[in-house]
């Protein structure tokens, strides 16, 4: 049996506490701010990060140099026969494309999955890549198994603030200011390749019971027979709102007592500085070993 490594990105929310008990690698994301490079959970903190962000700092992102990837999988492969690397989704980033093409010069000992997911979600495929490669499965074999299921999942976002969407472009001044007037709450979603407006509602209550409905739509509509076959898990995630996260937890436990809601975590940061604080967010992920197999 192959010795399998797994290696992701900051993206998925790991830490490097949380990589070194997992037993996984975590590529950190570099990002600038005000001309000046700082690496995700290395230098630049959650906390940090918000604080520059409130500040109007410039904050930009950027993916890890092909030198630097290629050299932390020279490292890797003396010790482990295999890698199987689990960036973020290519619809969202150029870095799985990088990775890809780098990784046709180690001829197959590389293994480059893009499954199309981004922070809890993604984090979930790295935990089902861990249990593929305890169970005996190569490293091709958990690229094939994560890649059929990645449009097999949904994020659901309540932004909190207009001011970031604008900042970015997304909206105009003009519809920022009459949104914030009217307490728009944007609900956007990920589904695989990109962030999309959703739904546009007043006031965190109303936005809370929109995603709750569109959980409630994936899980009877999309994915029934997954979650009749106890594949689907839930999961809660944020900027800066933990408080809000916990109890929005509660309630989506509440609404589907029979599938298990197994993260509250933070949402990365590469999805935070287009959004901002305060937001909001829902899972659903139909996970490759499901909680009962494991």
């Amino acid at each position: 049996m192959s010795k399998i490594a797994i290696i992701t990105d900051s993206n998925s929310g790991v830490t490097p506490a949380e990589a070194k008990e997992m037993g996984v690698i975590v590529v950190p994301m570099p990002f600038f701010i005000d001309e000046k490079l700082y690496f995700e959970d290395i230098d630049l903190t959650k906390d940090e990060f918000f604080r520059i962000l409130g500040d109007d700092g410039n904050v930009s992102t950027s993916q890890p140099s092909p030198g630097d990837l290629i050299d932390l999988w020279e490292k890797t492969l003396e010790e482990y026969d295999e890698i199987v690397h689990i960036p973020m989704s290519s619809g969202l980033s150029t870095s799985c494309a990088t990775a890809m093409s780098l990784a046709q010069d180690y001829e197959g000992r590389v293994h480059v999955v893009d499954n199309q997911r981004i922070s809890v979600s993604q984090k979930m495929s790295v935990q089902d890549a861990l249990l593929l490669a305890k169970a005996g499965k190569s490293g091709a074999e958990i690229k094939q198994i994560l890649t059929e299921e990645k449009l097999r999942a949904s994020i659901y976002i309540m932004v909190d603030t207009l001011k970031y969407l604008k900042k970015g472009g997304r909206i105009t001044p003009a519809a920022a200011m009459l949104g914030t007037m009217l307490k728009l709450k944007p609900v956007l979603q990920i589904q695989g390749e990109k962030l999309d407006a959703y739904a546009k509602v007043r006031g965190q209550k109303q936005a809370k019971k929109t995603m709750l409905d569109a959980l409630q739509h994936d899980l009877t509509e999309r994915f029934a027979a997954e979650r009749a076959a106890g594949e689907m898990e839930l999961a809660v995630a944020h900027t800066q709102n933990y408080e809000e996260a916990e109890r929005f937890k509660e309630e989506i436990r509440a609404a589907f007592p029979d599938v298990p809601v197994t993260h509250v975590d933070p949402l990365s940061l590469s999805v935070s500085c287009h959004i901002g604080p305060g937001a909001l967010a829902c899972l659903c992920v139909k996970r490759a070993v499901p909680e009962h197999k494991r």
